[in-house]
């Protein structure tokens, strides 16, 4: 029964609260024990590195009449990026292939490091260690295909797609649930800003009142 005043009756409250209780519980169901097993390792990441073909994309590569190329990017990887930014973690993209669409994509995602045209990925990658001081067990590296495999067993976290090759999941830390292009970076990211405890704190400026906060979220009136 709801309160004639328009404030919620005890009995609304005690069922606002079970949902939220139960809401959060299925979100810690729907993280396997490979999630879980990663977020040690995942609270060392300063750094996360991604291959774009496969990755940050399906893998299609589109081509025009006139050669010009097109690749497809999640918006919802685009997000998961830009979160995982304010958590503090940088992100740059390391790609054996160039072009203009990874160019514009990375300037509007505002990455830190751009390495188009890496045939030799490890090279780069030891150039970024050098560059940025970094440690190995600092960087989080998410690819798909052998090319990646040099730097998926030297990093401090490995990652890669549901359907990456056979032989990049055998050395990953941390198989996402979904595909390159479709939301597989922002499994990774939530995994990241997790382990970072911000999860909350970063869901807290879009929505304070979500029912994940338990209704406490920053400037909630409830």
């Amino acid at each position: 029964m709801s309160s004639t005043a328009g404030y919620p009756s005890d009995c609304e409250i005690t069922a606002g609260l079970r949902q939220r209780a139960a809401l959060r519980g299925q979100a810690r169901e729907e993280r396997g024990y490979a999630w879980k097993n990663c977020l040690p390792r995942a609270r060392e990441i300063s750094l996360l590195l991604l291959d774009v073909d496969g990755v940050l994309t399906d893998a299609s590569i589109l081509y025009t009449d006139s050669g010009t190329e097109f690749k497809a990017f999640s918006t919802r990887d685009g997000l998961g990026i830009r979160l995982l930014q304010e958590a503090g973690v940088e992100v740059g993209v390391v790609t054996a292939r160039s072009s203009e669409a990874v160019r514009r994509r990375a300037a509007d995602l505002g990455l830190a490091h751009v390495v188009q045209g890496a045939r030799d990925k490890l090279a780069a990658y030891e150039r970024i260690l050098r560059e940025q001081n970094l440690r190995p067990a600092q960087v989080a590296y998410m690819g798909d295909d052998w090319l990646d495999l040099p730097l998926l067993v030297r990093v401090g976290l490995a990652a890669t797609v549901a359907d990456a090759v056979a032989e990049v999941k055998a050395v990953a830390h941390y198989v996402t649930r979904q595909p390159g292009g479709k939301g597989a970076v922002r499994e990774l990211c939530e995994l990241l800003i997790e382990a970072r405890g911000a999860h909350e704190q970063l869901l807290a400026r879009y929505c304070p009142e979500h029912p994940a906060l338990g209704g406490g979220g920053e400037g909630s009136s409830r």
